[in-house]
C-alpha cells in the first residue's frame, strides 16, 4: 500500500516545534507544542561542517543563537561552516526570552529520540547551507532512515530544494518525501512526480480548487504552511487539503 493510500499523519502540524511561543527548532519548543496537544512537529535540519544533522532554519547563526557574542572575532557566522562541537556550545534560547536562556541546539538524533519516546510524528524540512543541497539531502535522509528503522510511521522529508530531495530519494528511497513550494511554476506537478513525492506542501495562499484537484489526481496529498488565521484554515479544509502547519499552537486545537 502506498503511503498516500493510508495517510499516517495528523491534520495539524506544529511549526518549528511550537511556532513562536518558544525558541524555534529546540526541544523546549517541541515540549511546549506537545503540551498544547500537538502530535506532529515540523523542523528544519542542516549539516554541521563535520556532517552532523542539527536543527536550524537560517544559514546564518545570529538570529536564533548567541553566536555573534560567543564565537571569536572574525569567525564565520554560517552554521554549516562550524563543527558540531562548536555549535553545541551555543545558546539557542536566550534570544527568545530569559525563560529559555541556555537552551541548546538539538541534533536530529536528539529530536528523533524525543519523538519516538513520545509517539510523535515529524516533518523534517531539509534546509541545506547553500552549496550543500545534494549532500544534505543524502545525509539527513540516511540518518533519518536509521533512526526510524522498524517504525510504522516514518518521518516526512520535505524541501524547497530539488537537489536535496533527489539526494534523499537516492539515500533512503523508502522514506516519504514532499515538495515545498512558495510559488507554482508550470512544472510543479511534474517535479513532484519526478522526485517520487507523496505530498506537495504549499504556501497556503497557492491552493485553490483547481490545484488541489491536480495534486489529488496525481495521487499527492496537499499540505499547507504557515497557517495562523482561522479563516485561512477553514478555507483549506473546505478545499479538501490534508494538513496544516501552524505557529498558532495556542489558537488551533490539533483534534479539530
Amino acid at each position: 500500500m502506498k503511503i498516500t493510500d493510508a495517510w499516517p499523519y495528523p491534520r495539524w502540524v506544529a511549526h518549528r516545534g511550537a511556532g513562536r511561543l518558544a525558541p524555534e527548532n529546540t526541544l523546549a519548543a517541541f515540549r511546549l507544542g506537545a503540551a498544547h496537544g500537538y502530535l506532529m512537529f515540523e523542523c528544519d535540519v542542516k549539516l554541521s561542517s563535520d556532517g552532523v544533522p542539527f536543527l536550524m532554519h537560517d544559514a546564518a547563526l545570529p538570529r536564533t543563537t548567541n553566536a555573534a557574542a560567543h564565537l571569536p572575532a572574525g569567525a564565520s557566522l554560517v552554521g554549516g561552516e562550524h563543527p558540531w562541537a562548536t555549535l553545541a556550545q551555543l545558546d539557542a534560547g536566550g534570544w527568545h526570552s530569559r525563560q529559555y536562556a541556555g537552551e541548546p541546539l538539538p541534533t536530529l538524533d536528539n529530536v528523533a529520540a524525543w519523538c519516538l519516546a513520545n509517539g510523535h510524528g515529524l516533518n523534517i524540512e531539509i534546509k541545506p547551507t547553500p552549496g550543500t543541497e545534494r549532500e544534505t539531502g543524502e545525509v539527513v535522509a540516511r540518518r533519518a532512515a536509521q533512526l526510524w528503522a522498524g517504525q510504522t510511521v516514518p518521518p516526512l522529508l520535505t524541501s524547497f530544494q530539488v537537489e536535496a530531495l533527489a539526494g534523499a530519494r537516492t539515500a533512503a528511497p523508502a522514506l516519504p518525501r514532499g515538495l515545498l513550494l512558495d510559488k507554482l511554476p508550470a512544472d510543479w506537478l511534474d517535479t513532484a512526480r519526478m522526485l517520487g513525492c507523496v505530498a506537495v506542501v504549499c504556501n497556503h495562499a497557492l491552493w485553490d480548487a483547481a490545484t488541489v484537484a491536480q495534486a489529488k489526481s496525481a495521487g499527492l496529498r496537499c499540505l499547507s504552511y504557515t497557517v495562523n488565521d482561522a479563516w485561512a484554515a477553514q478555507r483549506l479544509w473546505d478545499l479538501g487539503t490534508d494538513g496544516i502547519i501552524t505557529d498558532r499552537v495556542d489558537l488551533f486545537s490539533p483534534s479539530a
